[in-house]
């Protein structure tokens, strides 16, 4: 199962994710089951964590904030995430997100 599916009708890419907060540096972790696992540099109090992780998003995809929300899982580290208009070579940007993970890191 992949950790994202896009949906070219409604023009909306939904991540899984799985967020360790707390981390030294804000990066792509790997594979953490169906999820893919972030490393948020941001606590996990008073959403510093998700606004971090909607900042990384954000950076990643060239995306406004605004088109990035989180659906499901605010409140936990499994989270589905839901960007709109992601725009052309949404595909390439997915890639090489999960070639940015560390070699062998499935359920890292």
């Amino acid at each position: 199962m992949s950790w994202y599916r896009f949906d070219p009708a409604l023009r909306r890419l939904t991540l899984t994710l799985h967020i360790q907060p707390n981390a030294r540096t804000t990066a792509v972790a790997g594979r953490h089951g169906d999820a893919l696992k972030l490393r948020i540099a941001a606590p996990a109090v008073d959403d510093k964590a998700n606004a971090a992780l909607i900042d990384f998003l954000h950076q990643w995809f060239k995306l406004p904030s605004s088109h990035i929300r989180i659906k499901r899982g605010a409140r936990g580290r499994r989270k589905i995430v839901e960007i709109d208009n992601p725009g052309a070579g949404v595909e390439t940007r997915l890639t090489s997100m999960e070639q940015a993970c560390p070699a062998n890191s499935n359920n890292a």
